[in-house]
């Protein structure tokens, strides 16, 4: 039976679902954010000790200004509300990406990275403002700085999930069948699960299916 240690998940169909059952791609957004309280539990409840949400990409920008806008108020307040139950659950939060918010929300989210950063219970990878292109090109830049040979081990040493392990398994949902430029790296060896349900859909049973048949995979690595 597979250990599984790291989930990753593209959390894709916010906007259609809202569309769908609410006229509003926002209030996707807003349903979206209680499914993942609900995903860091279950995370939690398997013992799985990293989590990596795909939040926002570096392509996002592109979309209408007021969403952009309305899913950083959304995050900036459950990261207020939720911050000290985080803690206390000893829930660790680590940023992947690139701090190019308000000063507002680049400031609270650099205070609680330092609140849990020793916490161990569950890390949760949040990658905001990320994208695997530029996140390559920038661990070549510091290694070119360095002046350090270029072999696997230094280049994943310069990428910002250095210290994290690799996701065993990556789900999307959504219907779309595409890493869209997330952990091209971290993924190669990684099980993909793709789910037609939108991510306001996403439940328990979805998730407890979908590790049971992770675990169920006989996983070689190219070996036989």
């Amino acid at each position: 039976m597979n250990r599984l240690n790291h989930v990753a998940i593209i959390m894709d169909g916010n906007g259609r679902w809202g569309l769908k059952y609410k006229k509003s791609r926002n209030l996707g957004h807003k349903e979206g954010l209680k499914v993942i309280e609900k995903v860091i539990s279950y995370s939690i409840k398997h013992k799985i000790k990293f989590l990596t949400l795909f939040s926002f990409s570096t392509e996002n920008w592109k979309r209408p200004k007021k969403e952009v806008n309305y899913i950083f108020n959304l995050l900036e307040n459950f990261l207020k509300e939720k911050s000290n139950i985080l803690n206390n659950k000893k829930i660790k939060l680590k940023v992947i990406g690139t701090k190019n918010f308000s000063l507002r929300l680049n400031s609270l989210l650099i205070d609680i990275e330092r609140k849990t950063k020793k916490n161990r219970t569950l890390q949760i990878n949040l990658a905001l403002n990320y994208g695997s292109k530029i996140e390559i090109i920038n661990a070549l830049k510091k290694m070119n700085k360095k002046k350090i040979s270029i072999n696997i081990k230094n280049f994943e040493k310069n990428l910002e999930t250095k210290n994290i392990p690799d996701p065993d398994l990556l789900i999307r949902t959504g219907n779309t069948k595409r890493l869209s430029n997330f952990l091209l790296w971290q993924l190669a060896y990684s099980e993909i699960f793709f789910i037609k349900k939108l991510w306001p859909e996403f439940n328990e049973n979805d998730f407890n299916r979908i590790i049971k048949n992770y675990k169920r995979i006989k996983r070689n690595f190219g070996a036989i």
